[in-house]
């Protein structure tokens, strides 16, 4: 029995461990941004030794996109009011919402960033974006299935125009990003994609 209660005792401080760098990995991209974060500030965060980081994550790439990842999911959940244009406008306002939240903003731009110069991030970049595509898509596929949006709906170029605004304005800055956008942003965008009678 009281080997059982040692593994027991070891099983949860390993997790507590692990729950306390993925949390300081998160708050260090949203702080420093991912290009100044290292293994070593994550360790010294979270209070661990870097051995025990480097035993769950060989990579920085691998750690932040797991921290980082459901972070961002989290405060995102995919909506279900019933309808796909109340539905998009919760996900679309919930999205533009980043802005009031300057160091969220810093993070995705360096992650983005560096998405496109390293190789190894932008492997696991795309598989966390496919996963936000995919509740749009999702949202999408249940107005096609209603009879809201067209049978044909190229779903994949839909999702696109969904997150484009989102990205182009968020990286080159030419206009704001404003929550209150989200319900005209939608219903022109569902102008091009309703099921015609």
């Amino acid at each position: 029995m009281a080997g059982t209660n040692a593994r027991t005792g070891g099983r949860v401080r390993s997790e507590e461990a692990r729950d306390a760098v993925l949390t300081a990995a998160a708050e260090l991209v949203e702080e420093a941004g991912y290009g100044e974060l290292t293994m070593e500030g994550v360790a010294a965060r979270a209070g661990v030794a870097k051995s025990t980081l480097y035993r769950w994550w060989k990579t920085r790439p691998a750690l932040v996109m797991d921290a980082y990842g459901p972070a961002l999911a989290r405060r995102m959940p995919e909506p279900d009011t019933g309808g796909v244009a109340t539905d998009l406008v919760a996900f679309v306002e919930q999205l533009y919402r980043v802005v009031e939240h300057p160091f969220r903003v810093n993070a995705l731009r360096g992650l983005m960033a560096e998405a496109q110069l390293d190789p190894s991030f932008a492997v696991r970049f795309e598989e966390w974006a496919q996963t936000r595509r995919a509740v749009v898509a999702g949202l999408l596929r249940r107005g096609v299935e209603r009879g809201e949006l067209a049978p044909d709906l190229d779903l994949e170029y839909a999702v696109d125009l969904v997150f484009g605004p989102f990205w182009y304005r968020l990286l080159v800055g030419h206009a704001p990003l404003d929550p209150a956008d989200a319900e005209p942003h939608v219903r022109r965008l569902l102008g091009g994609l309703a099921a015609t009678a």
